[in-house]
C-alpha cells in the first residue's frame, strides 16, 4: 500500500472510530438501562419494611439491589443512600437518578427514595416501592411527590 493509501485508510478509521467520549456516554447509557431494567423486574413485589427480596422489599433495597446488578454498591438505608452521588437539580434530571422524599406526619419524619425511570414531555416518571401498593411507577410530576422531594442523587455520572 502507498503511503497516501495508508493515509487515508488511517484517516478513515480515526473518523469512523468512536471517540473515548461516546464509548464512556454508551457505557453509561447501557448501565443506566441495566439499572432501570434490574428495578422493573421488581414490579408489583409486595412492601416490606426491612425486606430485601421479590417476596417482599422496602424502597432503598429497591435502589440497592437494582443498582447491584450492574456492578455498583450504594448504601442500605434511603437517609444515607441521599448523601451518595452526585447532587441534580430538578432540571438536570434524568433516567437512573433517585429521588428521596422527606414525609412528616404526627411528630414522625420518615425517607423515601425512588428511582427515575423516564422523562418525558408527558411526565417525570419513577419506581419505587410503595407501603401501601408495593413497588410500583408514579408520576414525580404528581403533587404528593413533588412538594416532598428532599434531594437528586445520581449514582452513574
Amino acid at each position: 500500500m502507498n503511503r497516501i493509501g495508508f493515509l487515508i485508510l488511517a484517516l478513515a478509521i480515526l473518523v469512523t472510530a468512536p471517540t473515548i467520549a461516546q464509548k464512556k456516554k454508551i457505557k453509561r447509557a447501557q448501565a443506566i438501562q441495566k439499572v432501570v431494567d434490574a428495578a422493573y423486574t421488581y414490579t408489583g413485589t409486595p412492601y416490606k419494611y426491612g425486606g430485601t427480596s421479590k417476596t417482599g422489599i422496602d424502597c432503598s433495597a429497591l435502589m440497592q439491589n437494582s443498582y447491584a446488578q450492574a456492578g455498583y454498591s450504594i448504601p442500605r438505608t434511603a437517609k444515607a443512600q441521599s448523601k451518595y452521588g452526585k447532587k441534580v437539580g430538578w432540571t438536570g434530571i434524568r433516567q437512573g437518578d433517585i429521588v428521596f422524599f422527606k414525609f412528616k406526619s404526627k411528630r414522625e419524619k420518615w425517607y423515601h427514595s425512588g428511582m427515575v425511570t423516564s422523562v418525558t414531555p408527558d411526565g417525570t416518571y419513577f419506581i419505587h416501592a410503595s407501603s401501601s401498593r408495593g413497588v410500583v411507577i408514579s408520576d414525580l410530576n404528581a403533587d404528593y411527590y413533588k412538594k416532598n422531594i428532599k434531594a437528586i442523587r445520581r449514582v452513574i455520572k
